[in-house]
């Protein structure tokens, strides 16, 4: 682990990531707070799953799925977590042991910090940067949730595909997007063949450039 994500070091690396909270509320949350490694591929948060703690991504990238509720084996990709951002639905589950109605998953090395759920309320009248963080992430989640039900109901998948890859530019803060064709397909819940085909025409009229195991957005 490197040594900004120590117990000593983190509240100068949480002061990066959330500037906006209070530096006696940054120490606190490194008190009352548990350091996590998380790996590719590692289930952060399943359906059904009981949360017991916020959960603050320091760094990582963590995709939220909504899964059929009929037994069907499908999922639908909503947003994805990143460097300094927070489970929003994670902080809405103070008063009570709510569970999880999404899935998240690891799609990068990563580590995160877990907060027990009882500091929520506890700090909301203590610290009005807190108040402020906690309204302004779920604004910031439902907007992005609006966006992707825009995109699924009055786009076309041509543009939903492109929709989908300058959100992955800028949630991974790069132009060159390490994923499969596939992996795009099951995301945008369509076939390999489909988004193969449309990123092809993508790369003729030079929007992106398709290397064996990425993308390159051009524009």
């Amino acid at each position: 682990m490197q040594t900004r994500f120590t117990k000593p070091e983190l509240p100068k690396t949480l002061k990066k990531y959330f500037p906006e909270l209070e530096p006696e509320l940054l120490e606190l949350m490194a008190e009352v707070g548990q350091i996590v490694e998380i790996r590719q591929g590692d289930p952060l948060v399943q359906p059904g799953h009981q949360f017991r703690y916020m959960i603050f991504v320091l760094e990582g990238n963590v995709k939220i799925f909504r899964e059929e509720q009929d037994g069907e084996d499908g999922e639908f990709y909503m947003y994805s977590l990143t460097s300094g951002t927070t489970c929003a639905l994670s902080l809405t589950c103070s008063n009570r042991m709510e569970q999880s109605a999404v899935k998240g998953v690891t799609m990068e090395d990563g580590i995160i910090l877990l907060i027990p759920l009882e500091n929520m309320e506890r700090w909301l009248p203590k610290y009005k940067s807190w108040a402020r963080f906690v309204v302004n992430t779920l604004r910031e989640r439902i907007e992005e949730i609006l966006e992707t039900f825009d995109q699924v109901a009055f786009r076309n998948l041509d543009e939903r595909l492109e929709f989908y890859l300058k959100r992955m530019q800028r949630d991974l803060d790069t132009n060159v997007i390490e994923i499969s064709h596939q992996q795009i397909a099951t995301d945008l819940n369509t076939s390999r063949e489909v988004i193969s085909r449309l990123l092809k025409k993508m790369e003729q009229r030079g929007k992106i450039a398709m290397q064996r195991h990425s993308i390159e957005l051009l524009e």
